[in-house]
């Protein structure tokens, strides 16, 4: 495997770790930014393997998804989850002080998909 997409998928993995220790100790509005930023770094890692470059400065889910042929079913998930990476961490971004505004259900729901996603980037990885 590359060293790029190595380095872009073991970060994506420790993302995904830090999103369930942040669920556990209830932070769970960190819980979602981790899972953005796992997937996201994921799918990035996909994209440097299947295109052999980088996929730039994008943070679009949706465009990382579509490059890498990512199945449609994740797609409505993925929209979803984009704009986590601001929402999380911006009090004017989403009508309130993030910490306020995500309880143990978003979390959760967040998480386990975000895992489904991984676990299909996972397998095209090691293919």
């Amino acid at each position: 495997m590359r060293k790029d997409v190595e380095n872009w998928w073991r970060q994506a993995e420790r993302d995904l770790i830090t999103a369930e220790n942040c669920k556990n100790s209830k932070d769970y509005y960190a819980c979602a930014f981790f899972c953005q930023q796992s997937v996201e770094k994921g799918l990035k890692a996909l994209f440097i393997l299947k295109n052999r470059t980088s996929s730039g400065k994008t943070h679009s889910l949706i465009y990382l998804a579509a490059e890498t042929d990512t199945p449609q079913k994740f797609h409505s998930f993925l929209r979803r989850l984009a704009p986590e990476f601001v929402t999380t961490r911006y009090p004017d971004a989403g009508y309130g002080t993030p910490f306020e505004i995500y309880d143990e259900e978003i979390a959760t729901e967040t998480l386990e998909k975000s895992k489904e996603v991984m676990e299909w980037i996972k397998s095209q990885i090691n293919r």
